[in-house]
C-alpha cells in the first residue's frame, strides 16, 4: 500500500484571536506545521498544541517566517541573509523547546508564506534558511516545493527534503503556486479537493488553472488550516485517500 504524510499548518492565531480548530485537525493529520511566533503564534498556545499534538502522537514542525505578524508572513520581504538565518534559527529554537517540554521532539521545518515561495527561487534567501536548519540541527527535514532552490541549498548541506504538494491550493503551469491574489487561487470544495490529492499521490500530475497537466512530487499532502472549512477538507482528504488504497502516515 502507498502512503503519503498528511499536514497542516496549526498554533496560527495570537492573543485573544484564535485561527482554525487545531484540536480537530490534530485528530486527521499525521504531521503539524506549528507557527514559530514571527508570523502568528504564541507561547502559550504553541506549548498547548504541543503538547496536543504529543498525545496524539502527530509530529512537531516548526513552521518558520518573515517577522510579519501584520502581514501573517504573506508580504515577501527583502531581508539580509545574515537577519534570516538568525530569525529562522530563533524560530526553531523556541519551537524546540516548547516541544521539549511537551515530552516531545521537534522533527522538521517548514517555511511559511511568502518565505515559503521567496526561496523556491530567491537563492541567497534559499541558503540563508538551509543554513540556519543546518546551524541548529543537520539531521532536521525540510519541507517544501520539489525542484526549488531551497532544495538545491539544502542538499548541499546534506539536509533531508521533503516534497510537498498543497490540497487546497491552484497551481500554475511551471508547478509554483498560483498566488493568492489571483482569482481560484485557493480551493474550497472538500469533494472535489479530495479527489484531486487522490489524483496527485497516485500518478504524480494535477491540472493547473489553465487545465495544462503538471508534475508533481509528493511525499506530503498540506491543508491550510486558517482555510474556511479547513477540517471538512481534511476529512475528506483522509477519507479519500484511504478509500483509494493510500494510508496515511508521518514522513519522519
Amino acid at each position: 500500500m502507498a502512503s503519503v504524510d498528511l499536514n497542516a499548518d496549526l498554533a496560527e492565531g495570537f492573543g485573544v484571536w484564535e485561527l482554525g480548530d487545531d484540536a480537530a485537525m490534530l485528530d486527521i493529520v499525521t504531521s503539524a506545521n506549528l507557527a514559530c511566533g514571527f508570523h502568528a503564534g504564541n507561547p502559550v498556545a504553541l506549548a498547548r498544541t504541543c503538547r496536543s499534538a504529543a498525545q496524539r502522537g502527530v509530529r512537531i514542525g516548526a513552521q518558520v517566517g518573515y517577522f510579519d505578524l501584520a502581514g501573517f508572513g504573506r508580504r515577501r520581504i527583502e531581508v539580509d541573509p545574515a537577519e534570516l538565518t538568525a530569525d529562522v534559527i530563533y524560530q526553531i529554537g523556541a519551537l524546540q523547546a516548547l516541544a521539549h517540554a511537551a515530552g516531545a521532539a521537534l522533527c522538521y521545518v517548514k517555511p511559511h508564506g511568502a518565505l515559503y515561495n521567496t526561496i523556491a527561487e530567491h537563492r541567497e534567501q534559499a541558503r540563508a534558511v538551509a543554513e540556519a536548519v543546518c546551524a541548529v540541527d543537520p539531521g532536521l527535514p525540510v519541507l517544501g516545493l520539489a525542484g526549488s532552490v531551497f532544495f538545491e541549498e539544502a542538499r548541499r548541506r546534506g539536509l533531508r527534503t521533503v516534497a510537498e504538494a498543497f490540497a487546497d491550493r491552484a497551481y500554475r503551469p511551471d508547478g509554483r503556486l498560483l498566488p493568492r491574489s489571483e482569482p481560484g487561487a485557493v480551493l474550497h470544495d472538500p469533494a472535489q479537493i479530495a479527489e484531486r490529492v487522490l489524483a496527485m499521490v497516485k500518478t504524480g500530475t494535477v491540472t493547473a488553472a489553465d487545465g495544462t497537466a503538471v508534475r508533481v512530487e509528493v511525499e506530503s499532502v498540506c491543508v491550510h488550516g486558517d482555510s474556511p472549512g479547513a477540517v471538512g477538507i481534511a476529512a475528506a482528504v483522509r477519507d479519500r485517500l484511504l478509500a483509494g488504497g493510500v494510508d496515511l502516515e508521518a514522513f519522519t
